[in-house]
């Protein structure tokens, strides 16, 4: 394909007081490209050398860096080590702040990194004298604020495991992930605010109680300021009442698969998937992107908007183990005139500023220029995360947010807890790609065929282990359910589940999820192509593709949320088809398109093409739950009989 067009680049001050920069001289080698054939070709070594440069602290030194080369599932890193995940999160003291918190309703919140580290000793006390030790699974009911944090950090110092689960979840949500893993404490906050309303979460939190029976103690955050304490929970008790402070704070050294964190995966096909990932491959994977590829430092004031559902809380937080203070809000991002996270990255002073693919085009649409209308000098980065970046995305980032900013579009996954590819401060952003592989990540594009490819859409692989692999599935003795996951497109080799394509220059372009390439006529087709090119329109607020079966084939078939005051007439659906047949091909445009005025997706925001298509079949949807808006498919569910349009 043509090179697509390099529309940011660092100078060459900015790339050579990089850490990737100083990383890469230590190493011996000139250039990323090098680097990274080193980082992958020679895997002990390369984590080793980061383990150094990072100051990564074993309690026991490893008796061997890598015992099986040759098997992701079972790789044993750092066989033999011993060390503790929360230790390297707070191993900065002083005055300068770890996390700033700001709320929706203009709550503002600052912790010291020596008050931080006081705040998880009190509340790991607490655990302690519960009875929690190591191994014991502690939940999270909670909104992004900093008592997450602390809970999280109090849990993983002991050695036990941390899961938590956003408080817009329901009942039946909580309950398919908690009562799986059987939390022996559960932390939740007493309601949480969102676009102007507080939302009470006393009943849920009794119905989670009493369903997981496991819970012997609900600590209760008092969160939302006019919420009263809910007296009626058995053996309950309030965040103060909890927490014994005047403790000393000390670490449980573990081993290096010893579980941290148990994720999930969306559940939108069933119920989720307990995911199992250890203190030191989360430890080493996110260093080497915050480090190395973020380029951030003790300096730095990194955000992203997240919440407690969504695996990039767990990467922010991490962010604590390189010194710099971590930004956390919690509401909607567009609350009241759509600018809070900008005034927000203005009044503190944000460095990297992390969102999603959908909040961007969201400003775009709503024409939001934060460039003009704040002080952003202090933003030298932009992330973006949750689904393809638009290359028409990168031309309104560089145009209403910043001329001289790294914009990086990551990619990986809750099943990696980080990512595959990712920025990288001595490369050029080029239009519509993720900048680079990550280090020591083998990653390549395989064809049906399983043959590496370069310029061809295909299956993003790893093909090597990598120490941010699970440790395994939750109640899955022998492998089974977690070989199943990955391994069997491509024995022995993890098959991400993403259909990407590698450029020539190294970077990657990601088309779409694998399970919901269309495939009209036998040609395989990423929906993010036809989204790039739909989302163009000023008339189209967001859309969604499926392949629908239709005359022993498949159709492609679109759906559009319209702008208010825009109605979908033959004009609109002749200008949809044209834009796609232009800029694709003829087999991406749409046998229909049909409007809906609202789109199904996920806790963390990513739409659902599957939950969409097997409503158009007529099929169930087994697990609506997992979906944020799951009144939203009721658009779908007569179309299959409608003429083609």
């Amino acid at each position: 394909m043509p090179r697509n067009p390099i529309v940011w680049q660092p100078d060459s001050d900015r790339a050579t007081r990089s850490a990737m920069h100083d990383f890469m001289r230590q190493s011996g080698f000139a250039d990323y490209s090098a680097l990274y054939d080193w980082s992958v070709s020679d895997p002990p070594s390369f984590w080793e050398r980061l383990v150094d440069y990072c100051d990564v602290r074993f309690d026991r030194q490893p008796d061997e860096t890598l015992a099986n080369p040759s098997d992701i599932m079972s790789a044993g890193w750092f066989r033999g080590a011993q060390l503790n995940f929360a230790a390297h999160l707070l191993r900065h003291s002083g005055e300068q702040a770890a996390i700033i918190f700001v709320g929706e309703d203009g709550t503002r919140r600052e912790l010291s990194r020596d008050a931080l580290r006081g705040e998880v000793a009190a509340v790991a006390a607490g655990l302690r004298a519960q009875g929690v030790e190591r191994g014991d699974r502690v939940g999270g009911y909670l909104p992004n604020c900093p008592e997450a944090v602390i809970a999280m950090l109090a849990t993983s110092s002991l050695g036990a495991i941390w899961s938590s689960c956003s408080p817009d979840f329901g009942i039946n949500g909580v309950v398919d992930r908690f009562g799986q893993i059987e939390p022996k404490v559960l932390f939740a906050a007493n309601g949480y605010y969102y676009n102007g309303k507080i939302c009470d979460t006393r009943a849920t939190i009794a119905g989670i109680v009493a369903a997981v029976t496991s819970i012997e103690r609900a600590v209760v955050v008092p969160f939302a300021a006019n919420v009263a304490p809910d007296t009626a929970l058995d053996n309950a008790a309030t965040w103060d009442e909890f927490a014994i402070r005047g403790k000393g704070l000390s670490f449980e050294p573990v081993e290096f698969d010893h579980p941290l964190y148990i994720m999930y995966s969306s559940g939108t096909t069933g119920v989720p998937k307990c995911i199992v990932h250890g203190h030191g491959g989360s430890l080493l994977q996110h260093l080497k992107e915050h480090v190395l590829h973020t380029d951030i430092g003790a300096s730095d004031r990194l955000f992203y908007f997240t919440t407690c559902g969504w695996m990039m809380w767990n990467w922010l937080v991490s962010g604590l183990a390189t010194g710099a203070t971590i930004l956390l809000y919690d509401g909607s991002p567009f609350f009241a005139d759509g600018h809070v996270l900008w005034r927000m990255a203005e009044a503190e002073k944000i460095t990297v500023f992390g969102t999603s693919a959908k909040y961007i085009s969201a400003l775009e649409k709503a024409g939001v220029r934060p460039g003009d209308d704040y002080e952003l000098s202090s933003l030298r980065a932009v992330l973006s995360t949750g689904s393809p970046l638009a290359p028409e995305s990168y031309d309104y980032v560089y145009d209403a947010i910043g001329a001289d900013l790294q914009l990086a579009s990551i990619s990986g996954g809750t099943d990696i807890l980080s990512c595959f590819a990712l920025g990288n401060p001595l490369l050029p952003v080029r239009r519509g790609e993720l900048q680079c592989r990550g280090l020591g990540m083998a990653v390549e594009i395989w064809n049906d065929a399983g043959e590496p490819v370069v310029g061809e859409h295909g299956e993003l692989v790893c093909t090597k282990p990598f120490p941010s692999a699970p440790v395994g599935f939750w109640n899955d003795a022998d492998g089974g359910r977690y070989r199943a996951a990955y391994f069997e497109r491509f024995p022995g080799i993890w098959a991400h589940g993403d259909f990407a394509e590698l450029t020539e220059d190294g970077g990657l372009v990601i088309h779409g999820r694998s399970d919901a390439v269309l495939n009209p006529g036998g040609v395989r087709i990423g929906t993010a192509e036809i989204y790039r090119q739909v989302e163009k329109l000023d008339e189209i607020v967001e859309s969604i593709a499926i392949g629908q079966n239709w005359n022993d084939d498949v159709r492609v078939v679109l759906f559009v949320i319209l702008r208010d005051g825009v109605a979908l007439d033959d004009a609109l659906r002749a200008r949809i088809r044209s834009v796609i047949r232009e800029n694709t091909t003829p087999r991406h445009v749409p046998a229909k398109v049909v409007a809906v005025p609202e789109i199904p997706r996920t806790k963390s925001g990513k739409i659902v093409e599957l939950a969409v298509r097997s409503v158009v079949h007529g099929d169930p949807v087994k697990n609506t739950e997992a979906l944020a808006n799951p009144g939203a498919l009721e658009y779908f569910a007569d179309i299959a009989d409608l003429a083609t349009d």
